[in-house]
């Protein structure tokens, strides 16, 4: 998904039970597009809050860059 849009995505965490704003790497990971079809999660409950946790281990992989400000960070597609 980072590769295809080939610029900066919003990478806002929301709690599973508010909806995800579109455009967001939190809103991909609820679709019904990202390889899962939907939700990632299997428990309800334990299946928010993807782009919270996602991103800082892509960055430790080197496959994405990561801002790390207090609010509105985002995160693209890391190139070689």
């Amino acid at each position: 998904m980072l590769v295809a849009h080939d610029d900066w995505n919003l990478a806002r965490s929301t709690d599973e039970q508010k909806p995800a704003a579109d455009g967001t790497v939190e809103a991909w990971a609820r679709g019904k597009t990202n390889p899962v079809k939907g939700w990632y999660g299997l428990k309800k409950g334990l299946r928010g809050r993807f782009a919270m946790y996602v991103p800082p281990v892509l960055e430790v992989l080197g496959l994405a860059e990561v801002e790390h400000g207090a609010r509105g960070n985002r995160m693209r597609a890391k190139t070689k």
